[in-house]
This record gives structure tokens, sequence and C-alpha cells, in this order.
């Protein structure tokens, strides 16, 4: 089974670690700056990582609950629920002076369509999504995993990775996108804090 390598994100700023199945389209898909994401296109798998400033207004305990919410309404997505959520807890090993970031961890389930499809067109995914809260430089990071489990007929994904129920990528030979996620989550490092503006 392929084990995750080191990647580069945002300029060499933050470095992460996921398979290499899982290639850079950023700039294919003329994503925001804010934003780097990465698919395996033969899976219909993807892997986004977000820059976004603080919310203040939500507190540690439900953000990832918060974010995930947030994100099924932005898709307008159908049928979502919450299969778990973790609760808050410190990462030492990320911290800006003396400062650790605050994680929390949501699981959803949510039917959504790709670009500009519509309703008819959605997939039922599962949803991975970790908050990593760094708040002396005012960041919320957000990562988050898509794994597909039934592909409608009707979505762009059906010509490229088949219709139908989606085989777990455990079962492929390919590393599961729960380990995946915890991989991409845990090796997460900041390694130039002056990308938020601090200076430093």
């Amino acid at each position: 089974m392929t084990r995750g390598v080191e990647r580069s994100l945002f300029g060499g700023a933050i470095s992460s670690s996921f398979p290499l199945r899982f290639q850079d389209v950023s700039n294919i898909r003329q994503v925001p700056d804010h934003q780097e994401v990465f698919v395996d296109p033969a899976r219909d798998e993807s892997l986004i990582i977000e820059l976004l400033d603080l919310n203040q207004d939500v507190e540690d305990s439900r953000s990832a609950m918060w974010f995930l919410h947030d994100l099924a309404v932005e898709q307008n997505a159908e049928g979502s629920m919450v299969i778990g959520q973790s609760g808050v807890f410190e990462a030492n090993e990320l911290h800006y002076r003396n400062t650790p970031a605050v994680i929390t961890t949501a699981v959803g389930q949510m039917a959504i369509s790709k670009g500009r499809q519509g309703r008819e067109a959605q997939n039922l995914v599962k949803v991975y999504l970790a908050n990593l809260r760094l708040k002396e430089v005012g960041t919320d990071v957000l990562i988050t995993c898509y794994e597909p489990l039934l592909i409608n007929p009707l979505s762009e994904s059906a010509r490229d990775v088949g219709a139908g129920a989606a085989i777990p990528a455990g079962q492929s030979g390919c590393m599961a996108m729960s380990d995946v996620f915890q991989l991409a989550v845990s090796s997460f490092k900041v390694h130039d804090w002056s990308l938020f503006g601090t200076g430093a």
C-alpha cells in the first residue's frame, strides 16, 4: 500500500503528507489563492486545504461541525447527516510562539453535484473535515477530504470512474480515505509563519 509523501503547499510555507495519487489541480481549476486542491481522478476522491480568516463567532468545540454545515449549504447538498465528530484537542507540535493550534474534526455524508451540474446529477459522498485553529495568526485552516460512496450515472464522475457504488480505496490497494485524512491532518506543518502576515 502506498504511503504518503510530504507535499509543498502555498509556495513552501506549509506542508502536509498524503499519497502521490492525489494530483495538484489548483492551477487547472483556477481555485482561489487561499486554497490548494488535490484530486485522484481515477477514484474521484479529493483533498482540499484552505486558509480562512479566523471565525471568532464559532466556539472551538463546534467549529468543525459549523464548517461542515457551511459546506453543505454552500454546495446545495441534500440529505446531509453527521456521522461523527471529535472533541477539541491541542496540536502541541503546531504552534506559533507559545500558543498551540486547536483541532476539531467532523465526518458527514451528503449528496452534492460537481461543478455546475444540477441536483439530478448529485453523487453521494462521505466528507472528512478538520479545522485547525491558528488563533495567534487569526486563521482557520480547513482540511477536507471527499470520498465518493455512490456515483450518479448523470454525473461527470460517471465518465471517469463509472456509475454505481464506489469501491472503497482500501479494497483497491490504495490508502483508505479515512487514513489519507488522518495523515494529512497529523502531518500538517507551517514552515513560514509570515504567510499569515506575522512578519516572523
